[in-house]
């Protein structure tokens, strides 16, 4: 039996030697594989099945790792990782001490650039192109991004930057989803390959040169017409107009037209360069070429039938339960409006778009565009909500700060995925919210300690007009509180009791809360009365409920799922200036520690946090200087 080429090959390395005609054959070879590792792991599927013949041109063509290939975002790097020595590891993907879901230097020499977010790849390979001139080398740097990823001003800044450079840098866009190209075939590809070849690239330097002789007035005639020319058949204007070369469009999937095209850009020392290449989400696997999603990220599924594994059907998601909030308290106010990232579906907004289709904008990959348009609706007197995920609205703090807390503007920020997110890993953890919120003036900042308190939380931010206010919740189901028929507007500042001691007070704030309701049946066995409190706040503080706290207990812990610099930090301060320090309280803060902490189950996470109702106690104990040991019996 033949040896399926795929097992021959351990690094990009071995490809060298095999002929284009089995290219196709290593590719479907590829895809299978693909396809077979993520029914085990989950994962992003759809992007990496629509780059797998890309990735095999890539990788044949190019001299990597010494050539730089900078994939943009990441979701679609899995074919890559195969090809490129981690193939034995493949089925770990995502998964405790496995392979990273999108690239990651410390992983492997071929992933020259980590990604997570998208549209950094173009700045992150004119930086590499500069370095490799200013070092006298001659390697290529590739950067591969998508046409979604394209709808963030990051990807033009880089393409304006680069252009002006004139570095040899080659960039190609993987267009899967926005049709900004008409149907390509043969014809195109041919005029592709013909513009990006030699003759057709000495042919136009040297009629530019004969035009630089002409009167001016004739050279912008022949630019304009040399430019309309090739525009009719080729299209790409405006990369041309940000300096660079465009080539395209061409199947991505049809490795006849891209090897020689690739072949082309690579030998050319013309630059920068756009390879224009068309694929499609979830190509070779029907399943997801018809799904709707294209089988963007999935759980575990069956191979054969692509039937995904059900999730166990408990309390109902955090998100579903903000977006059914909104719905019902935009049904009551058509002031309200809702503002998405390109993650309608993620945020649960695709249901309110549904109800109020006028009244629901997707902008795109575009976080500071998606805040500042958030502000002008406010100003003009809308009520906006901006679903972002936290780690997304990281690029846009900006903006949150000059174009919103400046100005007062009351924009309401839903902040989803708020504290460590699984199998994401750490770029996507909601780590950082609290601690750069909290310290803008005007803001009001939340953090919802259950299902109820998020629709509570909701109706708060309807109500807050006179400057902009957040809430944060996590990933994934709730406990299973029961739920109001509608939110209730919380008095502003004010935090609650849920139980009442007089030795430990734990303050929560956010879904620490249940570990801290844990925490208390520990330590009131142990014989020490514990308060639970839940601070829902943490800007304006609840500074009576602190003080109270503070007075009457002997230990004050605040537990929060954020980094230091947070709620906790501004707890600290308030006691410290309060004089609230001096009479003995032994004062701790948990946080998130400050380090990132690796893809994992969102359990194993928290407990590597130490974030989890055993160190809760623990830290209680140490702070009375008696000694615990983890795993005691907490019943």
């Amino acid at each position: 039996m033949k040896t399926p080429l795929l097992d021959q090959i351990k690094t990009p390395k071995d490809m060298k030697s095999l002929d284009d005609s089995d290219l196709t054959t290593l590719a479907s070879e590829l895809r299978d594989e693909m396809i077979d590792a993520v029914s085990i792991t989950g994962g992003h599927l759809g992007a990496g099945l629509g780059v797998v013949e890309l990735t095999v041109a890539l990788h044949h063509v190019f001299n990597t790792p010494e050539d730089k290939l900078i994939w943009d975002v990441g979701h679609q790097t899995y074919p890559h990782k195969i090809l490129t020595g981690r193939r034995d590891k493949i089925r770990t993907l995502r998964q405790p001490d496995g392979l990273s879901g999108f690239t990651k230097r410390a992983e492997s020499e071929y992933d020259p650039f980590g990604a997570a977010h998208s549209s950094t790849s173009i700045s992150a390979g004119v930086g590499m192109a500069v370095a490799r001139d200013l070092d006298n080398k001659d390697h290529n740097v590739i950067a591969v991004i998508g046409d979604g990823a394209m709808s963030a001003g990051m990807a033009y800044e880089a393409m304006n930057n680069a252009g002006a450079m004139h570095s040899r840098l080659i960039v190609i866009l993987n267009d899967n989803d926005m049709s900004i190209a008409p149907p390509v075939g043969a014809m195109s590809a041919y005029l592709a390959r013909l513009v990006s070849g030699k003759t057709y690239l000495s042919l136009r330097e040297t009629a530019k040169q004969l035009a630089a002789h002409l009167p001016k007035f004739m050279q912008e005639k022949a630019r304009k017409t040399e430019e309309y020319a090739r525009g009719f058949w080729a299209g790409g204007s405006l990369f041309e107009e940000l300096g660079f070369y465009y080539v395209g469009p061409i199947d991505g999937h049809n490795l006849d037209h891209l090897l020689p095209i690739l072949r082309n850009v690579r030998d050319t020392e013309k630059g920068p360069i756009l390879v224009h290449v068309v694929t499609q989400k979830g190509k070779g696997y029907h399943p997801a070429e018809n799904s709707a999603d294209k089988y963007h990220g999935v759980g575990r599924f069956n191979v054969i039938t692509g039937e995904k594994e059900k999730a166990k059907a408990n309390a109902p998601g955090y998100t579903s339960i903000f977006a059914n909030s909104l719905l019902k308290e935009a049904g009551k106010d058509d002031k309200i409006v809702a503002v998405t990232a390109a993650m309608p579906s993620g945020t649960g907004l695709d249901d309110f778009a549904k109800t109020f289709p006028s009244r629901c904008f997707d902008v795109g990959i575009a976080e500071q565009h998606a805040v500042t348009f958030a502000a002008g609706l406010a100003a003009e007197g809308y009520k906006p909500f901006a679903a972002i995920y936290s780690t997304f609205l990281q690029r846009a703090y900006d903006q949150v700060v000059h174009d919103v807390a400046i100005q007062n503007l009351p924009v309401r920020f839903a902040i989803d995925r708020a504290g460590l997110v699984g199998a994401d890993g750490p770029t996507h953890a909601g780590s950082f919210d609290v601690a750069y919120l909290a310290n803008l003036p005007g803001f009001t900042v939340m953090a919802a300690s259950d299902e109820a308190e998020l629709m509570h939380m909701v109706a708060t931010a309807a109500s807050i007009n006179d400057g902009p206010s957040s809430f944060r919740y996590p990933r994934g189901e709730g406990i299973g509180v029961e739920l109001p028929n509608e939110g209730q507007v919380l008095e502003i500042g004010k935090g609650r009791i849920i139980e009442q001691g007089n030795a430990v007070a734990l303050l929560s704030f956010g879904t620490r809360l249940e570990e801290s309701r844990k925490a208390a049946k520990m330590l009131n066995s142990f014989g020490l009365s514990t308060t639970i409190a839940d601070a829902r706040f943490a800007k304006p503080l609840d500074e009576d409920l602190i003080a109270n706290l503070a007075r009457n207990h002997e230990i004050l812990i605040t537990i929060e799922e954020g980094a230091v610099g947070g709620f906790g930090s501004h707890v600290a301060h308030f006691l410290g200036h309060k004089g609230l320090l001096d009479n003995g309280l032994k004062f701790r803060s948990l946080t998130l520690p400050d380090s990132f902490i690796d893809h994992n189950a969102p359990a194993v996470q928290y407990e590597m946090a130490e974030l989890n109702a055993p160190h809760i106690v623990k830290t209680v104990m140490t702070a009375l200087g008696k000694e615990f040991k983890l795993g005691q019996d907490m019943a």
